[in-house]
């Protein structure tokens, strides 16, 4: 028998309404809609790419809690923020290492919205030790460092993503034939998915080979801070 499909065109739907409609009294009328189409779907996948996820590594967690688990929250946290809209037009998982419970640690991840679905594996904006050390890795064995992110798997499928300094970051040598990747504030290989893509029976097996051909990087990501793979 043909397997059905996580997710449906309903989802994005739902959260094209909700980005025209981003208000408390809209989403409490539609809250049905929000579980049936969008959170109770990105649980059952969660919970299904636990086996995906074991054969790229055991040291990764697939929660399908609803809360505190691998599912991102909808509600947005706008205490100190200028936008005060009350929720994500968004949905989001991270599965996170074991070691670190953050969205800092290193991970893979999924990110489903409206013309912008992606997904990948590395580490996020990582705290100052973190990052030094990975980039202190990368000036030590500069050949693996490419070939987690120059390999034919990798570039097939991936890219690194992320936000970068514009200037080389102080101790490194800005004549370094790898300054560009020094410079770098994120270390995350992103792949990009169709709404299509998304509501297809397969889109699970396709997110897993792109974590697989993520693995390297994220291998190399554990080894300089210091956790298993």
């Amino acid at each position: 028998m043909r397997q059905q499909p996580h997710f449906t065109p309903r989802l994005f739907k739902f959260l094209r309404e909700l980005k025209r409609n981003n208000r408390r009294d809209w989403f409490e009328a539609n809250k049905q809609r929000y579980l049936d189409d969008v959170r109770d779907p990105m649980l059952r996948f969660i919970a299904d790419f636990a086996l995906h996820l074991a054969q790229v590594s055991d040291h990764f967690v697939a929660d399908p809690r609803p809360n505190g688990g691998s599912l991102f929250r909808i509600y947005r946290d706008t205490r100190f923020a200028k936008d005060k809209q009350p929720y994500k037009t968004n949905v989001g998982a991270h599965f996170r290492h074991d070691a670190g419970a953050d969205a800092h640690a290193p991970g893979f991840y999924l990110h489903i919205e409206p013309g912008g679905v992606f997904g990948g594996g590395g580490i996020w904006h990582p705290e100052g030790p973190a990052l030094e050390r990975i980039r202190a890795a990368i000036v030590h064995d500069p050949e693996r460092w490419k070939r987690a992110t120059r390999s034919k798997a990798f570039c097939s499928r991936c890219e690194l993503d992320g936000e970068a300094l514009k200037r080389p970051p102080r101790g490194f040598d800005p004549d370094h034939p790898l300054i560009e990747d020094l410079k770098r504030k994120d270390f995350f290989g992103t792949a990009s998915f169709t709404e299509q893509q998304v509501c297809q029976p397969d889109f699970i097996e396709r997110f897993a080979a792109t974590c697989r051909a993520c693995g390297p990087l994220v291998h190399f990501i554990t080894d300089a801070v210091g956790v298993g793979f």
